[in-house]
Parts: structure tokens; sequence; C-alpha cells
């Protein structure tokens, strides 16, 4: 039985790090949950924390650059250095889709693409890819096949077949090839 993980269970947010701070080692940052965040509102919260720098404030120098030292974006992997804009897009997608989302980028590394063909790649949620493949054949042929000959159809054979032509299962969740 196939089911879609809609809703994340996890807070989507960044740590952030001074880098003025980081260097003199002194760490000073925040985790910010950035679900529903614009790009300005990321920046805001960044600025503050350069803002209140301590290594500023006792060297009296402004605090300009800042690292992403950590995150829980769903599994989604990032660069320190990741876009904001970038960030964004992440969080609405995966807003959207969950955790399904988030494997499909991480095996494909490319937001753009990613974004364009989940939903035409995304097979649903299954027990195993074996069950994946008995659905889906028994969707496609079943209805041509006679009763009395279902119970020699080698399920794991065309499970093989699928595999070879580039689905894939991660965690429960199927993949189409694109």
């Amino acid at each position: 039985m196939t089911h879609q993980k809609n809703t994340p269970t996890d807070t989507y947010q960044i740590y952030v790090a001074s880098l003025s701070d980081y260097n003199a080692g002194i760490l000073h940052g925040k985790w910010i949950n950035v679900e529903g965040l614009n790009t300005d509102e990321i920046q805001e919260e960044i600025n503050e924390i350069l803002r209140t720098s301590p290594y500023s404030k006792q060297y009296d120098e402004v605090a300009e650059e800042y690292a992403i030292h950590d995150f829980e974006l769903g599994g989604i992997r990032i660069s320190e250095y990741e876009s904001l804009d970038t960030i964004v897009s992440i969080v609405e997608v995966l807003t959207e889709h969950g955790e399904a989302f988030a494997i499909y980028y991480n095996n494909i590394d490319d937001l753009a693409s990613a974004k364009a063909n989940f939903e035409d790649t995304y097979a649903g949620e299954y027990d195993s890819f074996l069950d994946y493949a008995t659905e889906t054949f028994d969707e496609l042929y079943a209805h041509s096949i006679p009763e009395g000959l279902r119970t020699y159809i080698d399920y794991a054979a065309f499970a093989r077949d699928l595999d070879a032509e580039g689905y894939f299962i991660e965690d429960g969740f199927v993949f189409r090839p694109v």
C-alpha cells in the first residue's frame, strides 16, 4: 500500500556563526528556524548575529562574514556558504513534499532538476521494492492474465528489471527514472 508523507516532521533550521568570532576561538551564533521565512528575514537574523558579535565589541571591528556550521533540512545536505535563496527554495519544497523530496534531491544533487521532476519520478512509499513491483505489475498487466496463471508470475524478476531501468528505493520511498 502506498502513502505519501507530505508533512514534514522536522523543524527546518540552520546554525549560523559569525566567522570573526569563530576565527578568534569564540563560539557565537544561533539556530535560525527558516521555515516560512524569506531571504530578507533570514538575512536579518544573520545580521543580528553579526551585530551582537563579542569579537566586534572587544576589538571594535565590524563582523561581516558568517558561515552555516550546521543544518537540519530534512536530510538535505548544504554547504556552509549556501545561498539564502537556495535554502528558502529547499524549505518550500520540503514543506510541500517532505522526506521523499529530500531523498530524491540528495540522489541527484541538482535543486532545479529535483524540483522540476519530483512529482513525475516519485512513485510512493512501500515496505519493499518487491511490494512496489508487485503492485505495479498487477496494475499494468493483471487484468490481461487469466487468474489461474497469476501464481506463476515472477514478481522478483520484474523488480530486478525495474531496478535495471533506473528505478530505486531508499527508506521506503520509490522513484522512477526521469
